[in-house]
């Protein structure tokens, strides 16, 4: 007897609950590298032990997926002589800028002659 594909023992772990799980945690780790740029990984790991002396086998499989991290968030900020930390350079002086009030526009149209 040729040996058979793994696949068709995958199809037996959890009454075919495994193998669908792995495909959808493939699926999810495809879209997340493919998101990000950066390797994950997908571990399925199987263990066989012997159940009894008759040759029946008892098979466990489990899944870990490791998706790519997350870039961090940041800030800019400056530091301060007493070791704070605000969004806006304590060494520059600040604009009084002022709203000015919407004006109605002067719109003047050019009648251009077209060859």
């Amino acid at each position: 007897m040729p040996v058979r594909p793994v696949t068709d023992t995958l199809r037996h772990i959890g009454g075919g609950v495994f193998i669908d799980l792995a495909s959808d945690k493939m699926a999810e780790l495809v879209s997340a590298v493919n998101a990000s740029g950066k390797a994950g990984k997908l571990t399925l790991e199987i263990k066989v032990k012997k159940a009894t002396r008759g040759g029946a086998m008892h098979i466990t499989g489990s899944l870990k997926l490791t998706k790519p991290a997350e870039e961090p968030m940041e800030a800019m900020l400056f530091a301060t002589p007493e070791g704070n930390l605000v969004a806006d350079d304590p060494r520059q002086s600040k604009l009084d800028l002022k709203t000015v009030p919407n004006a109605a526009a002067d719109i003047t149209t050019a009648n251009l002659k077209t060859a």
